[in-house]
């Protein structure tokens, strides 16, 4: 059985503008509209996902997206009920198989402060969904688990540390935790789970810092008011 120790997380609503994704998050006057930080990390390799959808084709590139999301959130699902102590719903047999691989690194898991938590930092303007917040192997961790066919480099996943690092950033500030590392649980179609951790926090803040002002400046340029 998994602890869980209750952080009461804010609940925050969603809204899409122009293909871009925003929280509103409670202000003094009315609530502000902070931008996602899925969506400050996508732009950064948005240029990388244009020219493999050209490579490929549009209909195999949305064909393999849509089986990917779908992929994911079957995994989601069943990580999440699993962390809850709940029974697992039926799912795809893909997601059943990717479920029961990463099984034994989900041990490494406990004293769980919020899966599926609303989380936002005004300083920095971004807001988000974190996966799980909890120990892993008795360190409290970001932890977000992730999907694929294969292994992927570890220079290939910048961007998720960085969205982990985020909420890192974005935990500190609501309520002072700090975290001792960010942890990416990888389960793969080939038959392998790769746990990457990661202790460089300041490595990746550095870089968060960097994503945002990139995905301002881009905006700014985009809408004519630079």
């Amino acid at each position: 059985m998994f602890n869980h120790i209750d952080l009461n997380l804010p609940q925050l609503e969603r809204e899409t503008i122009d293909g871009v994704r925003y929280y509103k998050v409670p202000d003094e006057d009315q609530p502000l509209k902070l931008v996602s930080i899925t969506s400050v990390t996508s732009h950064i390799n948005r240029e990388i996902f244009i020219n493999w959808r050209k490579k490929v084709g549009e209909a195999e590139a949305e064909k393999i997206t849509k089986a990917a999301t779908s992929r994911g959130t079957d995994l989601h699902t069943l990580v999440e009920n699993h962390l809850y102590n709940k029974d697992l719903p039926p799912v795809a047999p893909m997601a059943d198989f990717l479920f029961k691989i990463a099984k034994k690194d989900l041990t490494r898991i406990n004293n769980i402060h919020a899966l599926e938590g609303s989380l936002y930092s005004k300083q920095l303007g971004i807001a988000g969904t974190v996966d799980c917040i909890a120990e892993f192997d008795g360190e409290l961790s970001i932890i977000d688990f992730k999907t694929s066919k294969k292994p992927k480099p570890r220079e290939w996943i910048e961007h998720y540390f960085v969205q982990c690092m985020a909420y890192g950033c974005m935990l500190y500030e609501i309520t002072g935790i700090p975290v001792k590392k960010l942890v990416i649980i990888m389960s793969c179609e080939n038959g392998e789970c790769v746990v990457y951790e990661e202790r460089d926090k300041s490595k990746y803040i550095k870089l968060l810092t960097e994503y945002i002002r990139k995905f301002v400046r881009d905006k700014l340029e985009l809408y004519g008011t630079k």
